[in-house]
């Protein structure tokens, strides 16, 4: 074993890591940062996605020692300051892009991924970039108008169309 240290949400953390130990392990089970889930364990569910030196990357295939000195954030890192949801997160809740919820913070980091390289996606562009992210309840389209209205464009009128 041997020591990873990293900055996960903002804050120095450090735990024991096998070699083999995965990154979503070591956030789950060193760090007990638990919000990142792991559905497959073979990187095509996408529930477990984080930022990893800004960067959103499917933790299940990542070893934690390959994050060594990187800066990491998960889905606990996304509310705001004052533990209140961040707006990915209250859109989600708003528009009810989730169901069962297993799939939702792998959504959300993807989300926050797509909004930094583009701000104001086209709905199909959206479908697009979440072709690397599951979810077996919702059928997308609710996902799709969190999307939207957290990149602040106009639900209604997708609606219409």
């Amino acid at each position: 074993m041997s020591q990873v240290t990293m900055t996960v949400n903002g804050k120095e953390a450090s735990g024991n890591a096998e070699g083999r130990t995965l990154l979503s392990q070591f956030l789950r089970d060193a760090l007990n940062l638990t919000g990142t889930h792991v559905g497959c364990d073979t990187s095509q569910c996408g529930a477990c996605v984080v930022h990893v030196n800004g960067e959103a990357v499917k933790s299940c295939t990542m070893f934690a020692a390959e994050a060594e000195g990187a800066v990491v954030t998960t889905i606990e890192g996304m509310a705001d300051a004052d533990g209140s949801l961040g707006t990915i997160q209250q859109a989600f809740q708003d528009h009810h892009g989730l169901q069962c919820g297993f799939c939702t913070p792998g959504m959300v980091m993807s989300t926050a991924a797509l909004l930094k390289d583009n701000p104001k996606p086209t709905e199909a562009q959206v479908r697009n970039y979440l072709e690397g992210n599951i979810c077996r309840c919702t059928g997308y389209h609710n996902i799709v108008k969190a999307i939207m209205a957290a990149s602040g464009q106009d639900v209604e009128a997708m609606a219409a169309e």
